[in-house]
């Protein structure tokens, strides 16, 4: 059954950059239902928090789409419009090391009924509730009936611990196009997440505060030139190729390369964007490409997110991250999911 559609125009003042105003016939932005009820979205916590974490703890990386042909392009991308972009919320306080709390796991359950994460990043928006990710890490492209299911994120994930609470997804924000026809060019996601909790005793939730106003929210950035430097943060943990596992899927990584146009096989997406990455796809799906990232703050701006990875020299290892170009579409998505309030759970 075909959800209800929501056009949305834009036309807001964005700090630090050109103003796009655009028709509202010129973007299509669909709203998804998560956990739209308080007592819904309790039950998804106690599901997630029980036991000790257990499911938490015995999630797998997602293994869907994550592996695509590719090749370097040296022709440019073209903006469809003026750039946008909105500044990063600083995190309130300074752990040690130049990793940003922001990043951290999706969590949620398959089409095989299994319990399984990308990752995911928190970004500024006026209520403090959105998560990035991967489109593919919201909605089931496996079996195309609707959302993922029981949703939640983790900031900060490091070996089955919630540093700063769970938050769940209480609505998905995704490009129409993505839902209706699967254009790969609008595999973004973000989602609106309710206040954190954490499990004080069993079945007993205690409220952990807004997501960006614990962990900060990193800025966006819409038609943007190639960056030469792209700082990509996330939790890879599957094989290269040649079955070889550098990473092991239970901390935040870090990689840096340079952004490049790219022709994709085997994925319907018109106009890919490239990162020099040697993430491997399983975990990676949803890492934020940060750019003008400064280590002191940790803090940049989000300008991709990794929908797939690629072995472009065929030495059997991975070395690109593969992102839909961030354009003034895509824009569009965020500002709805930006104005959207949720609330708490406890």
């Amino acid at each position: 059954m075909r959800r209800a559609l929501i056009a949305v125009g834009v036309g807001l003042s964005v700090l630090g950059s050109t103003v796009i105003t655009e028709p509202a016939q010129a973007a299509s932005v669909l709203a998804v239902p998560l956990s739209p009820t308080v007592t819904a979205a309790q039950q998804v916590a106690r599901f997630w928090l029980a036991d000790g974490a257990a499911n938490l703890k015995n999630a797998t990386p997602y293994a869907v789409q994550t592996a695509v042909g590719g090749e370097h392009l040296s022709t440019d991308i073209v903006p469809d419009g003026p750039p946008a972009s909105i500044p990063p919320l600083e995190e309130p306080a300074s752990p040690e090391g130049e990793l940003p709390t922001t990043s951290g796991k999706v969590f949620f359950i398959g089409s095989d009924l299994q319990p399984h994460w990308c990752t995911g990043t928190a970004v500024r928006s006026k209520y403090r509730n959105v998560v990035a990710t991967a489109g593919h890490c919201l909605l089931d492209t496996e079996a195309p009936a609707g959302p993922l299911t029981k949703w939640v994120f983790v900031p900060g994930y490091s070996e089955g611990m919630t540093p700063f609470g769970l938050y769940v997804g209480k609505q998905g924000v995704v490009h129409y196009d993505f839902d209706d026809i699967r254009d790969h060019d609008r595999d973004l996601a973000f989602v609106n997440v309710y206040r954190g909790v954490v499990s004080s005793s069993p079945d007993v939730l205690t409220d952990a505060g807004n997501l960006a106003e614990n962990v900060g929210g990193q800025g966006v950035a819409f038609n943007q030139p190639l960056a030469p430097t792209v700082d990509v943060f996330g939790y890879p943990a599957g094989p290269n190729p040649d079955g070889s596992r550098p990473y092991t899927g239970e901390t935040l990584e870090r990689s840096t390369g340079s952004a490049f146009a790219m022709k994709v096989t085997g994925l319907p997406v018109d106009r890919p964007i490239g990162v020099n990455s040697p993430f491997t796809g399983e975990g990676s799906l949803g890492s934020s490409w940060l750019t003008h990232y400064a280590s002191d703050s940790r803090t940049g701006y989000l300008n991709g997110i990794t929908i797939s990875v690629s072995d472009t020299d065929g030495d059997s290892r991975y070395d690109t991250g593969v992102s839909p170009y961030f354009d003034g579409e895509l824009f569009t998505v965020y500002q709805k999911a930006a104005n959207y309030w949720t609330g708490s759970i406890a």
